[in-house]
C-alpha cells in the first residue's frame, strides 16, 4: 500500500475501541497496583515476579527473562527483585552460565507470600477486568490479544486484496 492509496476511515465502533484501549489498560494496571499495595504491601510487578518464578523450573529465572515476561525494563525488574530480596522472598545469584547475568530464585517464604497475595490479585482481576467482560467470548478475546502481542504467530499484514479496496 502506498501513501496515495485510499484507506477507509475507521468506523465509529473501531474508533471507540482504539480510544478506550490505552486508558482502560492504564487504569486497570493502576487498580491492580493499588489493590495489591493496600492489602498486601506489594506492587503488581512484584506479584508478577513471584508468580513467574513460581512457574519456572526450580523456581529460578534470569532477570532478563523476568523482565520480558513482566513487560518491564531490566532495571525495573532488578529494582523489584531487590525489594523482594530485602524481605527474603527471593534470592539473587550470579548466573552460572554467564558471569554478567543474574538469576532470581523464589524462596519458601516468597512462595508462601505469593499464595497469601493470590486472593487479593484474583479479586482485583475480577473487579477491574473480568466483571466488565460479561457476555464477551473470553477465548476469542484471548486469541485476539495474543495475536496483537505476538504478530508473527497468527496475524498477517493486510494486503491490497484484504485492505478493503
Amino acid at each position: 500500500m502506498t501513501a496515495g492509496d485510499k484507506v477507509p476511515p475507521l468506523r465509529r465502533d473501531e474508533q471507540a475501541v482504539i480510544r478506550a484501549l490505552l486508558p482502560a489498560v492504564a487504569a486497570m494496571m493502576r487498580a491492580f497496583d493499588a489493590d495489591l499495595n493496600r492489602a498486601e504491601r506489594m506492587t503488581h510487578t512484584e506479584y508478577l515476579v513471584l508468580m513467574f518464578l513460581s512457574e519456572a523450573p526450580e523456581c529460578t529465572s534470569r532477570l532478563v527473562d523476568l523482565a520480558a515476561q513482566c513487560h518491564k525494563s531490566p532495571s525495573a525488574i532488578s529494582r523489584a527483585v531487590g525489594r523482594l530480596e530485602v524481605d527474603g522472598l527471593v534470592r539473587r545469584v550470579q548466573a552460572s552460565d554467564d558471569g554478567r547475568g543474574a538469576n532470581a530464585i523464589l524462596t519458601d517464604v516468597g512462595l508462601a507470600r505469593l499464595e497469601q497475595a493470590r486472593y487479593t490479585h484474583v479479586l482485583s482481576i475480577r473487579r477491574h477486568l473480568l466483571d466488565h467482560l460479561e457476555g464477551v467470548d473470553l477465548d476469542a478475546l484471548a486469541r485476539a490479544l495474543d495475536s496483537i502481542a505476538n504478530p508473527g504467530n497468527s496475524v498477517k499484514a493486510p494486503t491490497r486484496a484484504t485492505s478493503g479496496r
